[in-house]
């Protein structure tokens, strides 16, 4: 039996994405656009009478509140990229970042939902000209946050070349998904749908005095917003519970690879280490075993493969 890693003296568990850097500058300029139009909207709406508004500044808030663990996650992973004491690096801590921002974006619109049902209950005189105006800059500025988020969110370039013994210098890692950018940017979405749903019910509430149109809102935005942070829940969930998720493609690309010449992979594990990165354990049963470095070679197209590790062992009979 043999067994290898694709460990070099060079070789590190550096596994961020990359665009880590500037999707971390992104995230901080967002977190100063938010908390300022969060003040604005909670002041406007507690003077002007709007559950909406006050609901979307709340909200806001909390949003900021996630996004700051967003950034502190990025500037954290960043910083101990190299840390010997993170076995596979801190790729994986922005989807851990990115659960608890899901978590927090649960927690929003339950808390949206009571106060819309609260509202039902208790209706209030509402400003509509001023409440209107303020919501209008509030969409505003959540569409500049989505502006500045929109194309990572689309689809992460993966230009930082690791040398780990299979990867082709020149060559782009494969997209993956940066689950704590998109808590960012859903936290972002969570805030223009609100504004959104705020600009509609004090519109129907001014020209057609439907004052429930407000709460009602509240209500469907909450709804929405929960389906969200359901989606992110799931997904940063499965990355850090090491299910197979986007790394089924990877596991199939390693068959195919290894298995069409007569030799058999008896033991397959694949995980993500970080967005567009993933590790891999292979166990080879081979009727004529070779050295592991030549099934890492046959392996060496799989850019997404950044830390793998070989056995090799006779097929029985």
């Amino acid at each position: 039996m043999s067994t290898t890693d694709v460990s070099t003296p060079g070789h590190d568990h550096f596994f961020l994405g990359g665009d880590h850097q500037r999707n971390e500058r992104k995230v901080w300029l967002v977190i100063a656009l938010t908390a300022s139009m969060m003040l604005i909207e909670i002041v406007a709406g507690t003077l002007y009478g709007s559950m909406a508004l006050v609901a979307d500044g709340w909200h806001m808030s909390t949003h900021a509140g996630a996004m700051l663990i967003t950034a502190l996650a990025y500037r954290y992973a960043r910083r101990h990229a190299r840390d010997p004491r993170f076995t596979f690096g801190t790729g994986k801590l922005g989807d851990l970042a990115g659960f608890a921002s899901a978590v927090v974006l649960a927690l929003v619109a339950l808390l949206i939902a009571w106060e819309s049902l609260v509202r039902f209950a208790n209706p209030v005189e509402i400003s509509f000209e001023q409440a209107i105006a303020v919501a209008v800059v509030g969409l505003a500025v959540n569409l500049a946050c989505a502006w500045l988020l929109r194309d990572e969110h689309a689809h992460h370039h993966h230009g930082h070349h690791h040398d780990h013994g299979h990867d082709h210098g020149g060559h782009d890692h494969a997209k993956g998904r940066d689950n704590n950018l998109r808590a960012a940017y859903l936290h972002v979405l969570a805030d223009a749908l609100t504004s959104i749903l705020a600009i509609l019910a004090l519109l129907l509430g001014r020209s057609q005095g439907w004052w429930w149109a407000d709460p009602l809102m509240g209500v469907v935005g909450a709804v929405v917003i929960a389906r969200w942070s359901w989606g992110l829940i799931r997904d940063a969930g499965s990355v850090l519970l090491d299910a197979a998720g986007e790394g089924m493609a990877v596991r199939q690309e390693i068959r195919e690879a290894i298995e069409p010449t007569g030799d058999r992979i008896t033991d397959l594990h694949v995980w993500q280490l970080g967005p567009g990165h993933f590790g891999a354990i292979i166990s080879v049963a081979a009727r004529t075993p070779q050295a592991p470095a030549h099934y890492k070679l046959r392996l060496a197209h799989i850019h997404e493969l950044s830390h793998v590790t070989v056995e090799v062992q006779p097929a029985a009979g």
